[in-house]
């Protein structure tokens, strides 16, 4: 096993700029937050500076529960030592705040980011983001990516008035993305946010341009892909997909441990007292060649494939047909209305909208449904609706 370190040099410069108080820092002042409404009880005070209370509306959403019974990866397992989402977005809080508090960047604002990174995401990992993408777009002509629908989680289902620099964020985490240098890119305001994220659903590479507009939102970015680096070759292992042999030890090693404090020590070493954030051309190769690897022995695999196309798309197609079939023929006591549109209708949350929630276009709602759905949701709901339906989904236990 190898792992890096920081330089002597730096070492003992971090150590004297520390001490002396005389630091570079590009850190995102609480003081700036932009909020959509100037409600008084949201702003920042002594105590709960502006994204701490961020933190709080993320973590007291309703659907920040839903995390802990959310793909990463592998969908078809009973197993408490796999990776669910819950998880990944703590690991990726975690190394987002060790780079920022290396480069003396607001950790606040860099945990609500984390933890709000994919709140929107759907049941069954990236499969399921993509079934559910291709049934929207075949007929809206618009496109769903979690990002875009974790912003619309917390900005639009749940009116949390959260900010435009945690929101912005979140929208552009994009972790299928790998930069070896990620620098902010300034906003004007909501008017041009609000555009950007209307584009995304317009056209699907639009994603892929957004940049964070802050440097924090920059670090959790590439934390993002650390975060998910070794750790799902770790879980490959677990569930005896893979050895682990497989993997090359290149630059940054090949083991999750080496993977997550080679990358960390790389990117405080290249961006410490910059306004950007950056690894040199040996690790981002490293680490551009590892995710490769990861695609191709893991979310590529034959094995993990074949059981969500053969079973979660179908299941994902009839659930889809089902549920809009009901909210246009008004069958109030389908789930859609009794576990969803009243769900979302709590006094609470609907006083806030300027419009009520029900009026939303219909497979806008639909899709809103489905993506809060977890996995086991998801498989109960077909179950429910379809007792007699084909599809069935078999998960591996501890003894099968």
């Amino acid at each position: 096993m190898y792992y890096e370190e920081l330089s002597d040099k730096l070492k003992a410069r971090m150590e004297r700029e520390r001490a002396e108080g005389t630091f570079c820092s590009f850190a995102f002042s609480d003081r700036a937050a932009v909020r959509r409404n100037d409600n008084p009880h949201d702003r920042a005070t002594i105590w709960r500076p502006a994204f701490v209370r961020d933190i709080d509306k993320i973590m007291n959403c309703p659907y920040y529960n839903r995390y802990a019974d959310k793909t990463q990866v592998f969908s078809f397992y009973r197993n408490d030592d796999i990776t669910r989402r819950g998880q990944h977005v703590q690991y990726v809080s975690r190394i987002a705040r060790t780079i920022g508090a290396a480069l003396h960047l607001n950790g606040d604002l860099i945990e609500a980011i984390a933890l709000g990174h994919d709140i929107g995401h759907t049941p069954f990992g990236h499969a399921g983001e993509r079934f559910l993408s291709e049934l929207y777009h075949a007929r809206t002509g618009r496109y769903f990516s979690h990002n875009i629908h974790s912003v619309r989680v917390l900005d639009i289902l749940f009116p949390l008035n959260i900010s435009l620099q945690t929101l912005s964020g979140i929208a552009s985490h994009d972790g299928e993305l790998e930069l070896s240098e990620y620098k902010p890119k300034p906003l004007s305001g909501f008017r041009e946010f609000d555009a950007q994220i209307e584009a995304c659903y317009c056209d699907a590479a639009n994603v892929k341009k957004l940049v964070p507009c802050t440097l924090e939102g920059c670090a959790v970015r590439i934390s993002d892909i650390i975060a998910y680096l070794g750790k799902d070759r770790q879980d490959a292992q677990r569930v005896k997909l893979l050895k682990g042999e497989e993997f090359a030890a290149g630059a940054i090693g090949s083991i999750n441990a080496e993977i997550v404090n080679n990358l960390t020590v790389n990117i405080i070493e290249n961006s410490y007292g910059k306004g950007y954030v950056k690894l040199d051309e040996t690790h981002f190769a490293a680490l551009r060649r590892a995710k490769q690897e990861d695609y191709d022995l893991i979310y590529r695999n034959e094995k993990v494939e074949r059981e969500l196309n053969e079973n979660v798309r179908p299941m994902a197609e009839e659930l889809y047909e089902k549920l809009l079939r009901d909210l246009n023929e008004g069958r109030t006591n389908s789930p859609v209305f009794r576990h969803h549109i009243a769900y979302l209708d709590q006094p609470y949350y609907s006083r806030k909208r300027s419009m009520p929630y029900e009026e939303t276009e219909r497979n806008q709602i639909v899709v809103d449904y489905i993506a809060s759905m977890t996995d086991d949701y998801f498989v109960d709901l077909y179950e429910y609706l379809f007792p007699h339906g084909k599809y069935k989904i078999r998960f591996k236990t501890y003894f099968g």
